[in-house]
C-alpha cells in the first residue's frame, strides 16, 4: 500500500534563523478538484514560537503560499482555531492532484537569493526542538471535515555561540571542593556547539588553587562540568572564562567563601510559569526546563485553584510529576497552588505543601473557603501560605487576619512589580500600567505598612505570571519587570531542610540575579528574632554586620529601619562588606505593636541596588523591648540617621 510523502527543505533549523521554507507533499491518492488543505504551525503566537506568516499575496515578506503541478500558485486563507491563539492556513485545490504528484507550501518570501530569504524569510522559533512538527490536514470533500493530520517534522538546533554561562554555588567554604557547570548557549539561551572550528574557552581566575588555567574545547552536548574546585582563601570570587577565538570574556555569579559554611544558598522559584512549557498542560518539560536551563535548584507549581484553571485530572497529573522529579541534593519539586479570595484580609496567595499527594483545595468548598478554615486543617509544618502582588489594586491583601504560624514569607516581588512601599515611597520597580486600562497600586497592601503593624515575616519572590488574577496584564499594558528569584539559605538541599529554612524565614529575593548577600545583627541572621532581655546592650547600640556581592557594580546598598531608610552606602563596586553601629537609644525609635500583649519593637533590613536594575531585599530582622517598660513613640515618628560605628571597617 502506497504511503503519502512528507518532507521540508531545509529538514533543520537553527533557533531563530529567518528563511524560506519549504513544506512538500506527495500524496498517495488523488485528490479531487476542491480538496481543502489546512496547515498549521502549532504555534501559540508567542514571541518566542515560529513567526505566524501573512496570506497577503503582495508582501514579499514573510507570507505563505501553494504551489501545485504546473506551477500554479494557490494564496492562502487565515483561519482561527477556537483553542490557540495563532491561525491555521488553508488551500483549495483548483483542479485534481494526482497520486504521486506533490504539493509544496511555502513560508517566506518567493524572491529569489539567500541574501533576501534571510531579510524577508519567515523566522524560525527561539527554543531548540528535535522533531518539531508541522500538521497538514486533507479534506477531499472540501467541507471541512478534517481527519488525522500528515506530520512534517524539522529538527530546530542552538544557532551560533554567543554566550558561555557558569553555574556555580553561591557559598562555599574554604579547601571544600565543588563542581561547576559551563554552558555554552546561542543568543537564546540554548545549548549549542555551533561555534567556529578550534574554539578554545580558557578558565581561570587567580585564587583558584595553583592558578587554575585550562582551555576547554566547545563539546558536541553543549555543556561541561568541571570538578573539585576549591578557594584557599575566604572571599569573594568569579570564575572566568575567556574565548579565545573572540576574546570575549564571560564570569560567574559572585562565590562567597567563608571560612566554614554552615549553610548553603539556594535558588529556585515557588510562584510563576515558564514562557516555554505551561506548567499545568506541559509540567514534565516545564520541570525539565527549570531544573536543566534555567538551573533552579528548588522549583514550585503555582496553578490556580479553580477547577476551570486546574481541573481534577490535570492536578492529578501535577502531583505525579512533582513526587517524581524531586531528588535531593539535585532539584527540589513542592506541591503547591494559588489562592484568591476577593477579601482584602485574605487577598491572593500561594499555598505550599512540604510533601506530596496533597489535595488541591477549592474555594468553592464549604470545607475550604477560607484562610482560616484551611489553616485548622492543617499544621505549620504541612503548610506555608505566601501572601502575594499584595499592593495590587483590586487583589491587594491588607492582613487584616495575619497568622503567624502559617504565614512565614512573602512575596515582596514578581515580574509585575514590588509590594515593598509605593513609588512615591521609593520603590523602583512598582506595580503600574501604562494607559487607561491596569492594575495599579493601592498603599493598603504595603509590605512595609504590614511590618511597621508588626507583621513578622520573610521575603521571597516571584516570577512571571499569565494565570488567573495576572492573565489580563498583557493585554492591558501592565508595566512588565525581569522575573524575580528566591534565595534559601540551608543546611543542606533537601525538601525538608528547604522548607524548614522557609519556616525559619532563612531567604531573601531578588528581581532575578543571583545576588549574594548577607545580613545580621549581634549576631543573628535575617529572619531572626532578639531581645533586649537576652542582650540588654541593644537598647544602646545595634552592630549591623554583612556583604553584599553583585553580578556588576552596586548603586546602593539601604539599611531600613521601621519602614525608612536609616543608612545608605554607594559602595560602586561589585561586592562589599559592612559593618555599622545604631547607636540612637532603642527607647526613642520604638513601634507599638498593635497587639497589647507584644513588646513594643524595631525591625531592620537590607535592600540592594545594582548598577543595571536589579535589586535583592534581606529578610528582616526584629527586636523586642523586653527588659524595661520603656514608653514607646507612636508610629511613623522620624528617627535619627544612625552614626557608623568607628570600628567599622568597610572593605
Amino acid at each position: 500500500m502506497r504511503r503519502s510523502i512528507c518532507y521540508c527543505e531545509p529538514n533543520a533549523a537553527l533557533a531563530g534563523e529567518i528563511s524560506t521554507w519549504k513544506f512538500s507533499y506527495t500524496t498517495a491518492a488523488t485528490l479531487p478538484k476542491g480538496t481543502r488543505l489546512k496547515f498549521d504551525l502549532v504555534s501559540r503566537g508567542r514571541e518566542i514560537d515560529w513567526e505566524i506568516p501573512t496570506v497577503n499575496a503582495k508582501d514579499k515578506k514573510n507570507t505563505i503560499w501553494a504551489e501545485i503541478p504546473g506551477n500554479k500558485v494557490l494564496n492562502a486563507k487565515e483561519i482561527n482555531k477556537d483553542e490557540a491563539l495563532s491561525p491555521c492556513f488553508e488551500f483549495t485545490l483548483p483542479s485534481e492532484i494526482k497520486a504521486g504528484d506533490t504539493i509544496s507550501i511555502f513560508m517566506g518570501t518567493n524572491e529569489k537569493g539567500k541574501d533576501e530569504s534571510r531579510k524577508k524569510g519567515n523566522r524560525c522559533q527561539t527554543s531548540i526542538q528535535r522533531r518539531r512538527p508541522f500538521h497538514l490536514y486533507i479534506d477531499p470533500k472540501g467541507k471541512g471535515d478534517y481527519r488525522d493530520p500528515e506530520i512534517f517534522a524539522i529538527d530546530v538546533r542552538g544557532n551560533v555561540l554567543s554566550n558561555i554561562r557558569i553555574i556555580a554555588p553561591s557559598l562555599v567554604s574554604k579547601n571544600k571542593r565543588f563542581d561547576v557547570t559551563i554552558r555554552f548557549e546561542d543568543f537564546f539561551g540554548n545549548l549549542t556547539n555551533n561555534a567556529p572550528e578550534g574554539t578554545l574557552v580558557e578558565v581561570s581566575y587567580e585564587h583558584l588553587r595553583e592558578n587554575l588555567n585550562w582551555k576547554l574545547f566547545v563539546p558536541e552536548t553543549g555543556f561541561i562540568n568541571v570538578p573539585n574546585l576549591y578557594f584557599n582563601e575566604p572571599g569573594i570570587y568569579k570564575i572566568q572564562l575567556r574565548n579565545l577565538k573572540t576574546n570575549d570574556t564571560f564570569f560567574s555569579a559572585p562565590i562567597k567563601c567563608f571560612a566554614e559554611a554552615d549553610k548553603s544558598i539556594f535558588w529556585g522559584l515557588l510562584h510563576g510559569e515558564s514562557e516555554k512549557f505551561d506548567s499545568a498542560q506541559n509540567i514534565e518539560p516545564a520541570l525539565r526546563y527549570f531544573r536543566d536551563e534555567r538551573n533552579n535548584q528548588f522549583f514550585a507549581t503555582s496553578s490556580f485553584e479553580s477547577q476551570e484553571e486546574t481541573p481534577n485530572d490535570i492536578w492529578k497529573s501535577i502531583s505525579a510529576q512533582i513526587a517524581e522529579f524531586n531528588e535531593d541534593y539535585r532539584f527540589n519539586t513542592f506541591l503547591g497552588f494559588q489562592w484568591f479570595n476577593k477579601s482584602p484580609e485574605e487577598g491572593l496567595r500561594q499555598l505550599l505543601y512540604s510533601k506530596d499527594s496533597k489535595p488541591i483545595l477549592r474555594k468553592k468548598d464549604a470545607k475550604t473557603n477560607t484562610l482560616k478554615k484551611i489553616y485548622k486543617i492543617h499544621t505549620p509544618k504541612e503548610l506555608i501560605s505566601i501572601p502575594s502582588f499584595t499592593m495590587a489594586k483590586g487583589f491587594e491583601t491588607t492582613f487584616a487576619d495575619f497568622d503567624p504560624d502559617y504565614e512565614r514569607v512573602v512575596e515582596i516581588y514578581n515580574a509585575w512589580g514590588s509590594s515593598e512601599c509605593t513609588a512615591k515611597e521609593g520603590n523602583p520597580r512598582p506595580i503600574a500600567h501604562e494607559g487607561k486600562n491596569g492594575i495599579a497600586e493601592n498603599e493598603k497592601g504595603s509590605i512595609r505598612k504590614a511590618l511597621n503593624n508588626n507583621m513578622r515575616f520573610g521575603f521571597v519572590a516571584g516570577g512571571l505570571d499569565d494565570r488567573g488574577v495576572f492573565s489580563d496584564c498583557f493585554e492591558s499594558g501592565q508595566v512588565q519587570y525581569s522575573p524575580g528569584l528566591t534565595a534559601i539559605l540551608a543546611i543542606e538541599q533537601t525538601k525538608e531542610a528547604l522548607f524548614q529554612a522557609l519556616i525559619n524565614r532563612s531567604c531573601y529575593a531578588t528581581t532575578g540575579e543571583r545576588i549574594v548577600l548577607g545580613f545580621a545583627i549581634a549576631g543573628v541572621h535575617m529572619g531572626g528574632e532578639l531581645n533586649t532581655k537576652a542582650k540588654p546592650g541593644l537598647g544602646y547600640n545595634r552592630h549591623i554586620t554583612g556583604f553584599v556581592a553583585g553580578t556588576v557594580p552596586i548603586k546602593e546598598i539601604a539599611f531600613i529601619r521601621n519602614g525608612k531608610p536609616f543608612h545608605t552606602i554607594h559602595p560602586k563596586e561589585t561586592h562589599h562588606e559592612f559593618a555599622i553601629d545604631d547607636t540612637e537609644l532603642l527607647s526613642k525609635i520604638l513601634l507599638t505593636s498593635p497587639a497589647t500583649e507584644k513588646p513594643p519593637f524595631v525591625y531592620y533590613y537590607m535592600r540592594v541596588i545594582l548598577d543595571n536594575g536589579h535589586m535583592a531585599w534581606s529578610s528582616p530582622i526584629w527586636i523586642d523591648q523586653t527588659e524595661t517598660a520603656s514608653t514607646p513613640i507612636a508610629n511613623g515618628k522620624k528617627s535619627k540617621k544612625a552614626t557608623p560605628s568607628k570600628s567599622s571597617s568597610l572593605k
